[in-house]
């Protein structure tokens, strides 16, 4: 469990402010219920869509969702009920950057609209002027989507040693390695999914030897092997996010979410406006829908986990909310708790 100097718990909700959201906004949580009480809220930087924390949870980095310049923004947490800007956001030499991580040293963005990647480095809190950028090849099945490349997510594997990239508009996730003295990326390793699944994010599981990809365009999560002394995936399996065909309805899964124990995986499903609920073999490796539960609003574009490990919070983007769900220990199905306003709200992250 994160906790700042003083003991509390606290979550940062990212927003659209071109569709009238906040800005990055700062809740205090409560540990025992999982409630969100909303302290400050700051539009400072435009489309801050997601967040990530620096590795001494001193810093909150945000991507500035615009186009055709993304940016990437910092701020500092000195207040943690009140976060600061830390200088101007930095031209990240791509568009539309919907995703970010810091890895090395470095602040890494992936851009949806160029299909790009972007290093940054971190001299100090404040992210300097990309190192490199390197942009994605290829395009899919889908013409209104996949007409090009679409980096969508960055993180790096559970042992630093690779970054993986998730691109939605190639079907393709990619395996790179980091030079830390130059910032550069270099291919490692490529793995091809299915035409059409549409690749948007990608979770480890606790132990690391298992991830789970978000198949955004074919409504599936597909289970992979890692080998981290490689750095190559191998596809196990895969499941459909929604029930059958959910009445035909279209439907976009978002996020995915493995509980701390790895017995369970959450997928927020966009469209159905529910979150599957998935139970997870000794190994990880073999999926089962076991429920879903309505996502407390619409479109949920993120889910995650609170820092206690007992809530799970939907950032429901359409409806304007951060719903968040009290987990059952023993069947993982989450139970509506509560909800708090959030106009165009795209992710949460906690602290």
């Amino acid at each position: 469990m994160s906790e700042s100097a003083t003991g509390t718990l606290r979550a940062y909700i990212g927003s659209f402010t071109s569709a009238g959201g906040r800005g990055v906004v700062a809740a205090r949580v409560d540990p025992v219920t999982g409630a969100l009480t909303a302290t400050h809220a700051t539009d400072a930087v435009p489309d801050p869509s997601y967040l990530t924390l620096s590795p001494d949870r001193a810093t909150l980095y945000a991507v500035s969702e615009r186009e055709p310049d993304g940016a990437a923004a910092a701020f500092t947490l000195r207040d943690p009920d009140a976060p600061e800007p830390v200088g101007t956001p930095v031209p990240v030499g791509g568009a539309s950057p919907t995703h970010l991580c810091v890895a090395d040293g470095h602040l890494l963005t992936a851009n949806y609209g160029s299909g790009s990647v972007s290093v940054l480095p971190l001299p100090q809190a404040a992210p300097g002027a990309p190192r490199h950028v390197l942009r994605h090849e290829g395009a899919g099945p889908d013409p209104d989507r996949q007409e090009g490349p679409h980096a969508h997510a960055v993180l790096p594997d559970p042992g630093g040693r690779w970054v993986l990239t998730v691109d939605l508009g190639t079907d393709a996730v990619h395996v790179y390695a980091l030079d830390p003295a130059t910032g550069r990326l270099t291919v490692h390793r490529t793995l091809d999914l299915p035409p059409g699944t549409g690749p948007r994010h990608l979770t480890f599981h606790p132990r690391g030897h298992r991830a789970y990809l978000v198949g955004e365009l074919a409504s599936t999560v597909t289970a992979l092997a890692w080998d981290a002394d490689t750095g190559t995936l191998t596809i196990s399996g895969a499941a459909a996010t929604v029930p059958g065909n959910a009445g035909g309805e279209a439907n976009y899964p978002s996020e995915a979410v493995v509980s701390p124990d790895g017995r369970f995986l959450w997928i927020a499903n966009r469209g159905h406006d529910s979150i599957a609920v998935f139970t997870l073999d000794g190994d990880g490796d073999q999926l089962e829908l076991t429920d879903t539960v309505s996502c407390g609003g619409r479109w949920p574009r993120d889910l995650a986990l609170g820092p206690t490990g007992r809530h799970l919070y939907a950032a429901n983007e359409r409806s304007g909310d951060v719903t968040w769900f009290a987990i059952d220990a023993a069947t993982g199905i989450p139970r509506r708790a509560g909800s708090l306003p959030a106009p165009a709200a795209s992710c949460v992250t906690f602290a």
